[in-house]
């Protein structure tokens, strides 16, 4: 049993290996988990654990893959991005936000120019005009344009 364990140990660590490098090369899949608990499973059958026959080997097996599992999660999380709210922009999604006319805004045209952020956006108002240095609020999207209109 002793050289069945051994070969199995090196099975599984090259193929937590292999999974580990399929994560680092194409992330989101978390499959670094499992790879992390094969490798601690094939060194506990290479130190000799028979963590397949034995209830002494079989808790020590379950007890390091829980620990394995629970700590990559741990690092997981901390090499991954916090939860914070997309930085990219779409038309429909500046219903609502504040910019200001960096070119005046009229009615019938989409020469108007508002930067909201750190982003200019061709726009129109629905009437009249709004000249340059104003404040305006983003009422909808249409097309390639926004429709805006002055905070009084």
């Amino acid at each position: 049993m002793l050289v069945e364990g051994i070969a199995l140990g090196w099975v599984l660590i090259v193929l937590g290996a292999v999974l580990l490098l399929i994560e680092v090369y194409q992330p989101g899949f978390f499959i670094a988990v499992p790879a992390t608990v094969l490798i601690i499973l094939g060194v506990l059958l290479l130190l000799g654990v028979d963590i397949f026959s034995s209830p002494t080997g079989l808790i020590v097996g379950v007890v390091a893959a829980m620990v394995a599992a629970s700590v990559t999660v741990w690092v997981y999380s901390r090499l991954t991005p916090g939860k914070r709210p997309p930085t990219t922009l779409s038309r429909d999604s500046l219903v609502g936000l504040e910019g200001l006319v960096v070119r005046e805004v009229e009615a019938g045209t989409i020469s108007g120019k508002v930067r909201i952020g750190s982003m200019e956006w061709s726009a129109r108002t629905e009437s009249g005009s709004i000249p340059a240095g104003r404040r305006v609020t983003v009422v909808h999207s249409e097309g390639v344009h926004i429709v805006v209109k002055e905070i009084e």
